[in-house]
Order: structure tokens, then sequence, then C-alpha cells
């Protein structure tokens, strides 16, 4: 005898649950893998791109399988087969808990090798790392959805959507504020994996409820009436199936969206850092725009989001233009706002378009695609075949005129007159939007004599007169100068840019006391850039780069290299290619008596480079106490300072901050710490005299903020 059902109050209840617990850990295992295998790669923002094209591919079959699913099986069946993934899903979680420091964090074992595709290296891992758990949550929500339409007969199950949004965002809001800081990363996977359980088992009780529910008749299932029926009111009448131009513009509603959000992060990454929080910001718009959409409906006014994504689409234009020269805040505000509001227009015309529940299944599928569409074009197309970011810009226009194409269908004047002025207004501005982006596209490639893309972004060479009348070659990553070399072979050998000799880093390698004692050095830097660090190298020195990107160090080699520091430098050179934290971890001890950290990904930081774990590893790789530790600290948003007095604190070395202010056509101000064991390391005159007075400590700054590779805060240095 069958169990009672549940009263209908709690069997709602259970839907909401599950569904709601199961949009949760489908954002938060996002994040947790994201963060572990992000200094994995570099902590380039092509990390984090690739890890949502991954997602989105896995949630995109997660809806095919619900749609087959529902569509084809019946109550009893659905129910079998989504009970037994469940079941393998809990199984390949607990084959692993022996294995690794969580079922979800993959041990060290895993860290890729040299010469691995990274967006490759990333897929698979994540794949082996989570692919079945993930695929099942991702089928929850449009089939616990249609089990509820067949539970609930005439419930509107559309508002099940809305709170699975809220479930995600959050599992997003949840991340930054309470598990990243409260929990490392293999605590977050346990338990994210006892949520999952509990997932399980309320997934579980939906199907056995959904397996009870009667089979609604259809015209595929009923038998031939015996009599002609009774006519059918119209409203009860099966909805008709969407048409195909209805499919598609699903599809691209949810592609230009899926775009905007990954270029708007990747731009935000670039120019920043490539952390957890800064993910977070724009998908929590996304959804939010997700849920005002599908559970308040008036929410959205066509008319008002339309003009606001106008206005949002020209402030962009003026912020990529001008670049890093406009304040942080003013570009986050602008991204950002732009970006819900191109959201607001595609999911406010997803809900104006979305088919009767009969066909939800087919509708999540087609909205699904379109963001895995977006996703394959902004991780793997954009990155071959365009030579610089060019799909924010490209998807912004692609929104506008889709914007202003559907409000054009929509209720406009009836003056003919007002119509037409209202149209050619909007096409104008749309030619003038794309006019001032192509025009920034042009400039940015224009007189360079070398661009090339790649998964750790765009590297552009190019060469020009400076104030000494004397043609340089400089090296471009992102918006950023990363060293430039005279053509005069008088000058091509002198330390520029970041470099010179009055920066922290130049006056420790000359006033180290083995350099005093006319012994040789060995020298190790991380970051190559254009290799100028090498001219500070002498004959008997041994110099070793760590550069993760092969593009960068390309620029180096052959026969014909664009810089030649390093074929010219007169000591010994290596360069060791990939991440330099999982380097420096494979090898023995490299004894540097200077080891400068140098790696930036245009003015961002990878962050995982200046944590306490990755400080210890360096000191590890120092020859003695008379060893130095260079941090280029330089940054137009970030002040680092206080990250790096935190870690000296913590670890009980001597500081020093040396600022070279001077600023000309070969050498640029600087910003550089200096570390030691022994404060005598730091003892020279030149040094002293050269140091910045210690800063006083006062309540905003006691403790000093410490990063570890668990957290790292990012408001705690902003600059004002």
């Amino acid at each position: 005898m069958a169990s009672p059902t549940p009263p209908r109050p709690l069997a709602a209840l259970l839907f909401a649950a599950t569904i709601g617990l199961g949009a949760c850990l489908l954002f938060q295992v996002q994040f947790i893998l994201g963060k572990q295998v992000l200094p994995w790669f570099g902590g380039a923002p092509a990390v984090w791109t690739t890890c949502m094209l991954f997602f989105q591919l896995l949630l995109l079959l997660g809806y095919g399988y619900a749609h087959l699913l529902s569509a084809g099986a019946s109550p009893t069946r659905q129910r079998n087969i989504h009970l037994a993934a469940l079941a393998l899903a809990l199984a390949l979680l607990l084959a692993r808990v022996a294995l690794w420091p969580s079922p979800i964090t993959p041990s060290d074992a895993w860290k890729p090798g040299e010469g691995e595709s990274p967006a490759l290296a990333i897929l698979g891992l994540l794949l082996f790392t989570i692919g079945p758990p993930y695929l099942v949550l991702s089928a929850t929500g449009p089939l616990l959805q249609s089990w509820y339409a067949r539970v609930f007969p005439g419930a509107s199950p559309y508002r099940l959507y809305a709170l699975s949004n809220l479930g995600s965002l959050l599992g997003l809001l949840s991340y930054p504020f309470a598990l990243e800081p409260l929990l490392p990363v293999a605590g977050q996977g346990w338990l994210w994996s006892g949520g999952f359980l509990l997932f399980a088992l309320g997934c579980a009780g939906t199907a056995i409820l959904a397996g009870r529910a009667p089979v609604l008749a259809d015209s595929r299932t009923s038998p031939v009436p015996a009599e002609p029926p009774s006519p059918v009111p119209a409203d009860r009448r099966p909805a008709a199936p969407p048409s195909p131009a209805r499919q598609l513009l699903w599809f691209v509603l949810a592609m230009v969206a899926s775009v905007l959000l990954l270029a708007i992060t990747s731009q935000i990454s670039l120019e920043v850092a490539v952390i957890p929080f800064l993910w977070m910001l724009p998908l929590s718009l996304y959804l939010l725009s997700f849920i005002l959409c599908f559970e308040y409906e008036r929410a959205y006014v066509r008319g008002l989001w339309v003009s606001l994504l106008l206005l949002g689409a020209g402030g962009t234009a003026v912020v990529i233009r001008v670049g890093v020269d406009a304040p942080m805040l003013v570009q986050l505000a602008t991204y950002l706002l732009t970006l819900f509001f191109a959201c607001m227009v595609c999911h406010g015309e997803l809900v104006r378009h979305k088919p009767d529940p009969r066909h939800l299944t087919s509708f999540y599928l087609l909205v699904s695609a379109g963001g895995a569409a977006g996703g394959l074009f902004t991780g793997l197309l954009a990155p071959n075949l365009f030579p610089d970011l060019w799909e924010l810009p490209l998807s912004l226009v692609a929104a506008c005129a889709l914007a202003l194409a559907l409000a054009r269908r929509g209720a406009w004047p009836r003056s003919p007159i007002v119509r037409n002025c209202l149209a050619a207004l909007g096409l104008a501005y749309l030619l003038a939007l794309t006019g001032v982006l192509a025009y920034h596209a042009h400039h940015e490639l224009d007189d360079h004599i070398h661009v090339s893309r790649g998964f750790f972004g765009v590297l552009r060479v190019d060469q020009d007169i400076g104030e000494s009348g004397e043609l340089r070659t400089r090296l471009r990553h992102g918006r950023i100068i990363h060293g430039l070399q005279f053509a005069d072979p008088d000058l091509a050998r002198m330390p520029t840019s970041y470099y010179g000799p009055g920066s922290a880093v130049g006056l420790a390698i000359h006033n180290h006391p083995r350099r005093a004692r006319n012994e040789p050095l060995r020298l190790g830097f991380v970051g190559l850039g254009t290799g100028t660090l090498a001219s500070y190298a002498a004959k008997a020195d041994s110099v070793r780069f760590y550069e993760i990107n092969p593009e960068v160090v390309a620029l180096s080699s052959g026969n014909r290299p664009f810089f030649t520091y390093l074929r010219d430098c007169p000591g010994q050179v290596s360069v060791a290619i990939g991440d330099a934290r999982i380097n420096l971890e494979r090898e023995p001890d490299q004894g540097f008596d200077v080891l400068a950290l140098d790696a930036f990904s245009s003015d961002s930081i990878p962050a995982h480079l200046l944590t306490v774990e990755a400080v210890k590893l360096y000191l590890r790789h120092l020859r003695d106490r008379d060893s130095v530790l260079a941090v280029h600290i330089s940054n137009r948003y970030l002040d680092l300072d206080p990250v790096v007095r935190g870690i000296a604190e913590v670890l009980g070395l001597t500081v020093l901050r040396i600022d070279d202010a001077e600023s000309n056509d070969m050498v640029y101000s600087s910003d550089w710490m200096l570390l030691a064991r022994d404060p005598a390391a730091l003892a020279a005159p030149e040094l002293q005299l050269a140091a910045e007075p210690e800063p006083e400590r006062t309540p905003e700054n006691d403790p000093w903020p410490l990063w570890t590779d668990a957290y790292s805060n990012l408001l705690q240095v902003f600059k004002g």
C-alpha cells in the first residue's frame, strides 16, 4: 500500500526548498572550484571565463536532460532515472573522500604540467571534478518545475524560476561574505558536499511525488473517444507550440546577455584583480535581473529600461575610450550598471515572450543554449577570431540594436511622423555608438608592429620616439606598458621603465653584500616582461625568470627578438614557463640572492602571489639571511603596501618601501618594497636614504590586512 501523499503546503515547500538549495549549490561550487584552480593557471582573467564556459555547457546539458526526460518518459520512469542519476553523483563524491582534501577539491597532484593548454586543462579538470553532480544540479530547475506543474495542476511554475534565481543569488553572496572568510577551500568543499546530500534527499522526495501524480491526457496518449468530445473553451485548449522565430528570439536574448556578462567580468578583472568578489558583482546583477523580471513582471517597463541601456552604453563607450585614466569606481559603476540595464532588457523580453507552461522545458533549454553559446563565443571563439578584446563593444552594440528593434515592434506613438523620428534618432545613436567603439578599436591596433592574443590576454609591441629623440620599442599588456627598450645600441642595455637604477630592485641588486665582495649573484624574477631586469646581471651571475605566458617569452626569443635584454645579458639566463608558484613548489631550493616579484596582468594583480603561503615559498628559495625579496606594488587603484607589511609582520621580516619618483622617457616612477630575514641585509646607506618613513600605526591599520590563500579582501586596499 502506497504511503499517503503529504499535504499540499508541505509538498509545495519541499519543491521550493529543493529548488532553492539546488540553485544555491549550483553557484557556490563555481566559486569554490574557480578559487582553487585560479592560482594553478596564473590568476589570469581567462581562468574565470573558461570556468564559466564549462558551467554554462553543463547547464545546457542539464536542461537538455530535463527536457528529454519530462517530454519522453512516464512519471514513474522519470522518477527512476533521476533517482539513479542522484545515486551516481553521490557515489562519485563518496569515492573521493579518502583521495582528495574534500570530495570536490582535487589534490595538488592535479596541478597542470608545463606545455598544457590552459583552457583544455581547466575544462578537463572541472569535468572530472564536478561533472556528474553539477549535471544533476543543472537539471533541477526545469525538471522540478515540470514535476510541480504535474503535482499541482493549474499552478504556474514560473515563480519557482524566480525562486531558483534567488537561491543562486544567495549562493553568490554567501561565498565572499561567509564561506571564503571562514573556511579554507577544502572546508568549503566539505560543506558543499553536505549540502548536496541534503539536496539529493529533497530531490528524491520530489521525484517520488511526481511519480505518483496522474498522467495528464494529451493527444499522444489518450484513447480514441467513443463519441465526439464536448467543445473545449478557448482558454483551456492546449497552447500552440512557439514559432521558430520566437524560439530564435529566446536564444539571441540569452546569448547577448551572456556575452555581456562575461565580457564585462573580464574587463573588470583585467583592470583590478582576478578574485571571487569581483566575479560576484556582475553575476549577482545578472541573476537579480532574472529575479525581478520573472517574479515581478511589471518591473520591466520597456521604454524605461531600453532608454537606460542606451545611456549606459554611451557611458561605457566613453569609459572604454578613456581607459585606465578613468577612476576605478567610475569604471566599476559604469560597467555594472550597463550590464544590469542590458540584462533587464534581455530578460524582460524573455518574460514577455515566454511560452505556456507546457513548453517550459524547451524554453529553458533554448535560454540555456543561448547562454552556452555566449560562453563559447567569449571563451573560445573571440580569443581566436579577434586580435583585441572586441567582444565587449560588439555585444554592447548588439544589445542596443536588439533593444531598439524590439521597442519598435512595441507600443510606439501612433503618429507616423513621431515614429519615424524616433526610429531615425535610434539609428543615429546606434551608428554613433558603433563609430566611437570602432575608432577606439582601430586606435588600439594602429601603428603596432606586433599584436597577439592568447589565454593570458592581448600583447602589443609598438615603437615611438621618446622625449630625447631616441626610438623606443614598448610592450603593452592590456592598457599598461610592461617595459621598453631603446633601439640605440648604447642605450639598449640600460634598465628602463619601472626598473631604473633608482628603483628599489635596482638598489637592492647594486647594494647586495655579495656584489660588494665581487661574488656572483643568483637573481630570480617572477614575470619576464621585456626582460629588462636581466640588465642588472654581471658576467658571472645567473638569472632565472618565471613567466606564465609563452607569447611573452617569444618576444625575447629567436633570431630576431623584439627585445634583446635576454640575448645581451652577460650572465647565464634561464626561463621557466608556467605559473611561478607551481614551478617554485616543484623546484629544489634555488638559492636566490635577490628574488623580485613583478607579475602583473595589465594593472591588476594575481592575488595568489601576494599571500602568506606564497611569501613562505619565496623565502625557501632565498640563499641566506642576506637575501632580499623585492615586491613591485605600483598600481593605479590598489594600495598593496599594507598587504606586504601584514605578511612581513606575521613572518617576522624586515621591510623597506622605496618609491622612485623619477619619470622621463627612460624610466617611470615606481613603488617597490624590500623584505629580508635579517635587518642587516637592508642596512646599506643607499637603501636607507631612499626608504620611505615607516607609516604610523592607527586603528585602521592595526593589525595590517593579512592575505592568505584562503582569503584576500580587496576592499581593504582600494585607493581613495
